[in-house]
């Protein structure tokens, strides 16, 4: 079996469940400001050291989390288990720096793999390769690094080496205390800084031995479309703030996995002044455009240092849930259809069924195109009733098309109007 039928065989689930929960969680909920605020503000060590001492998330309440992703239809969670700042919400016998050394005094992350296991949600963890609180991660002239042009770390020694040796180690520790986990989402290589430069291949190697069926993204570095892949070019993709216009295949055509990750503000952590919120009906559309062309969307909540999900982000997904009670069917296993994209919505399908999302009602019948003569049965799927797929009296002279038409100016479903199709 090639790389691409193993990748295929063991991302079966994931292409499967369709919609994930991301979740952006530490101390820098505290300056709530995002989660660059240490590199984007040029903090130091002892200027962010405060939040370190005050994180006390005495709301955080994992099992209400893990429901609202359930009810929000979503089927699997990434949670940061170390975010660029370097602090662990886990704890790791490798760092003084975590969350058992805050006045909350408990481990957060094994708080949240069983609550959303217990849901029935898989699991994943986010750990970012880069580490701003780490002695030995390069600081002047680095990229991100908040000390990057700071005189005094100019000629800092450093044992690049021995942080390496600390990310394999805490990785490891991810994978041998917390039970089987589905997904590792490494973040982010750049510049040099990636492929080997992390030791990459001897990660996986190791990651394997020990969870042999996890999948991996794609950003410890190498090409997931290439024909000759590194060892650590990952399982699936993940375009971030974008959904591919396409979708995303291989150098052969091939289609391969990947995950829109997207925030529903415009930041991933915690930002108190940001109220810049997607509506419930774009996020349900890019949900629908990403399983359109093979996709998944993971779409992110910060929450706040108390340990909130904001409530301009429960009430989007309790909008979301209530749309894929309804029409989930059209997401779950289904994926890219042969008909050619649609000028009012998409198409998504699975085996003989085809589910029309019909965004927009424009003027006369909504087409089908091609579809003369393939349609066995048309259901509106949120409720079942029947939909008459025909030709009408302005329609005729398009042979090979059929329509179907609804009353009025409104759809029934304004966000999206799904017709589950069986085919011939």
């Amino acid at each position: 079996m090639d790389v691409s039928n193993e990748r295929w065989t063991r991302t079966e689930w994931f292409r499967q469940d369709r919609f994930g929960m991301f979740i952006h969680w530490g101390i820098y909920a505290i300056p709530a400001r995002g989660e660059w605020v240490r590199s984007q503000e040029r903090l130091g060590i002892e200027d962010y050291e405060p939040y370190f001492n005050e994180f006390n998330p005495t709301c955080y309440n994992p099992k209400e989390w893990a429901k609202v992703a359930k009810e929000a239809g979503m089927k699997y969670a990434v949670m940061t288990a170390k975010h660029h700042d370097g602090f662990c919400l886990f704890d790791s016998k490798l760092t003084d720096y975590k969350v058992t050394n805050t006045p909350a005094k408990r481990d957060l992350l094994r708080e949240y793999i069983e609550a959303f296991r217990d849901e029935g949600l898989k699991v994943g963890l986010y750990y970012s390769l880069l580490d701003w609180h780490h002695p030995d991660y390069p600081a002047f002239g680095d990229g991100h690094h908040p000390m990057r042009s700071k005189e005094e770390f100019e000629g800092r020694q450093q044992d690049f080496g021995r942080y390496v040796e600390y990310l394999h180690g805490q990785v490891k520790e991810l994978l041998t205390g917390y039970g089987k986990l589905d997904i590792m989402w490494f973040d982010f290589s750049y510049g040099d800084m990636s492929g080997e430069k992390w030791e990459a291949t001897k990660l996986i190697d190791m990651i394997k031995s020990l969870q042999p069926h996890i999948i991996i993204d794609n950003r410890l570095g190498g090409n997931l479309k290439s024909s000759n892949q590194e060892i650590y070019s990952g399982d699936f993709a993940s375009p971030e703030q974008i959904i591919p216009p396409r979708g995303i295949v291989s150098e052969k055509g091939d289609p391969v996995p990947w995950e829109a990750c997207i925030t529903m503000n415009d930041h991933w952590g915690y930002c108190s002044l940001d109220y810049n919120f997607k509506s419930p009906k774009l996020l349900i559309r890019t949900l629908i455009e990403c399983v359109s062309k093979n996709g998944n969307l993971l779409l992110n909540v910060g929450p706040d240092a108390k340990g909130n999900i904001p409530k301009q982000s429960l009430d989007i997904l309790k909008t979301i849930g209530e749309w894929m009670n309804k029409n989930g069917d059209s997401v779950y296993g289904c994926g890219i259809s042969d008909i050619q994209k649609p000028e009012w919505g998409r198409y998504t399908q699975k085996d003989k069924f085809l589910y029309a999302h019909i965004f927009e009602k424009g003027i006369g019948p909504i087409n089908l195109t091609s579809l003369n003569g393939k349609v066995k049965k048309a259901r509106l799927l949120s409720d079942a009733s029947e939909v008459q797929v025909k030709q009408f009296w302005n329609t005729n002279e398009f042979k090979e098309d059929v329509f179907v038409n609804f009353p009025g100016l409104n759809m029934p479903d304004e966000i999206d109007t799904v017709i589950e199709l069986e085919l011939i």
